[in-house]
């Protein structure tokens, strides 16, 4: 049976129903709720009208994922990408060095950010009342409109537990507090920006036996760029753990995907990636060749849920993905993203 999230009207005044995405369960209604979304936008969405428009897009001969048209992202740094015109409740920015312009999202549903995260997560790791959350986002807590710290800050709250929350520079606090919750059996989730984890094994070095160390990707500038590989080593080795977690999120996305180690990365059930040519960005490469990353997020309603990203990375047959670094001309910002 098919539940309905949402009632539009549209410019042209007749009815169009969106599936509820959260209740996805094969790719056959993935396919189905992203051609509607796709044609609800391209109505609703002037930036992206304009953008099929210019690629002679024949809307109604788009019958399958492939033949979307994805936005490029930049335009988010340009553009206000949106499919409504209900004001934005919030509105999150991209991280960005002195005179390097920044993506704005305008969010004007925040409840579905809410519900895409708190779902993910429950898929990923299930109750988040398990979890002690800690949080060492410094370069992201330093700033305003960070999406990362919105989630994670209501993920600290919906722990119900008075031993997590964040920590900038305080590494002597975070240390004690992590040994004494992992001696003690406490499930632990640290979900930090890579240089800050790098700061912290620097300091002490780790035996974790129940915590989970989740990196979000960013030297921001502090340090050298490392390859995963290289970088997941001496993460495992500093903090004594078998396997690193990683979260892929964007400024421009409501949704992310999760890796539990090895840095194979799987979506959500409302979240697709497709791997498209760099030399033919209109075409798509076959599982297991690089080529650059394309997003399909369909909490994503009422901006764009086609997005193309300035990731480099490839698809696996089980529909998992790896992102292995992004395009030699493309800006630095900070989400998971690792040169190799």
């Amino acid at each position: 049976m098919e539940f309905f999230l949402f009632n539009y009207l549209c410019k042209k005044h007749f009815l169009i129903s969106i599936p509820d995405i959260f209740t996805i369960s094969s790719q056959k209604q993935f396919e189905k709720a992203a051609l509607k979304v796709f044609r609800f936008q391209y109505e609703n969405n002037l930036v992206y009208r304009e953008f099929c428009n210019f690629l002679k897009t024949d809307v109604q001969k788009v019958k399958s994922l492939e033949q979307i048209p994805f936005l490029p992202i930049q335009f988010f740094k340009s553009h206000v990408v949106v499919s409504n015109t209900n004001p934005a409740q919030k509105t999150f920015t991209s991280s960005g060095t002195t005179g390097m312009s920044t993506s704005h999202h305008y969010v004007t549903d925040i409840s579905l950010y809410e519900e895409s995260y708190r779902k993910g997560f429950s898929q990923f790791y299930g109750n988040i009342e398990d979890y002690v959350v800690l949080a060492l986002l410094p370069s992201y807590l330093e700033r305003e409109g960070s999406s990362l710290i919105y989630m994670v800050e209501d993920l600290i709250q919906m722990t119900n537990n008075s031993e997590s929350g964040f920590y900038l520079h305080n590494h002597d606090e975070l240390i004690e507090k992590l040994t004494r919750l992992d001696n003690a059996g406490q499930n632990v989730i640290l979900i930090g920006v890579t240089y800050a984890l790098l700061d912290l094994i620097e300091n002490r070095k780790f035996d974790l036996q129940n915590t989970i160390i989740m990196e979000t990707g960013g030297m921001k500038g502090k340090r050298k760029e490392m390859i995963r590989e290289e970088l997941h080593e001496k993460l495992c080795q500093g903090f004594g753990v078998k396997a690193i977690h990683s979260e892929y999120g964007m400024t421009e996305l409501l949704s992310q995907a999760y890796s539990l180690g090895n840095g194979v990365f799987e979506c959500p059930s409302w979240m697709e990636i497709l791997i498209r040519d760099t030399e033919d960005a209109l075409t798509y490469v076959a599982d297991g060749k690089t080529g650059g990353i394309n997003v399909i997020d369909l909490a994503n309603i009422n901006s764009c849920s086609f997005i193309s990203t300035q990731d480099l990375g490839k698809k696996n047959p089980n529909n998992s993905f790896e992102v292995l670094g992004r395009f030699d001309n493309s800006d630095i910002r900070g989400c998971n993203l690792m040169v190799i």
